[in-house]
């Protein structure tokens, strides 16, 4: 498989699994520097997390459920539920109503390819799987992706790598 030219589909499933795994217990995700967890499945390792209930809420409403044990690899940029509880009142419930609307934005979170958060500071954009294109800069606070922070980088996964970051992306 090519680095970009994995399906949508799987793109997201990834990013589940980028998303749950970052920002769990530390016993349960490895840490940064650790080989991924072949093992545990997406789906697994994000309920293990503790902190992607919302991220696992929208998956499912998505349909993207299955996606999440496909095969990668892919970065997922993971939201916490910090993070989807600063959108505005209504808008995570409206989207839960509209399964295409909320796949387009999940799959936003997704780059097909495995790049770390070292591979990432060379960079200026990254397309996603949504087709959509991620800004990324380097600032004194760190490494920004659409202006979000990323506040744990490099977990891995059986199928990618996930970088937690402290909002919701929108493409």
């Amino acid at each position: 498989m090519t680095r970009r030219g994995a399906s949508a589909a799987v793109a997201l499933a990834s990013g589940l699994v980028l998303l749950l795994s970052a920002c769990g217990d530390p016993d349960a995700a490895p840490p940064a520097d650790a080989e991924p967890a072949q093992q545990n499945s997406i789906v697994d390792v994000a309920r293990a997390a503790g902190q992607f209930s919302d991220l696992l809420r929208a998956v499912e409403a998505a349909g993207l459920t299955q996606t999440l044990e496909e095969e990668g690899p892919f970065t997922v940029f993971a939201p916490t539920d910090g993070a989807f509880a600063g959108l505005p009142d209504g808008v995570l419930e409206e989207l839960m109503e509209d399964p295409d609307a909320l796949a387009d934005i999940l799959l936003y979170h997704v780059v097909p390819g495995e790049y770390t958060e070292a591979e990432l500071r060379e960079l200026s954009s990254l397309e996603t799987a949504q087709g959509g294109s991620l800004d990324l800069s380097v600032t004194r606070e760190g490494l920004l992706i659409d202006g979000a922070n990323i506040l744990t980088a490099n977990v891995g996964a059986a199928n990618g790598i996930i970088h937690v970051i402290t909002s919701v992306l929108t493409p």
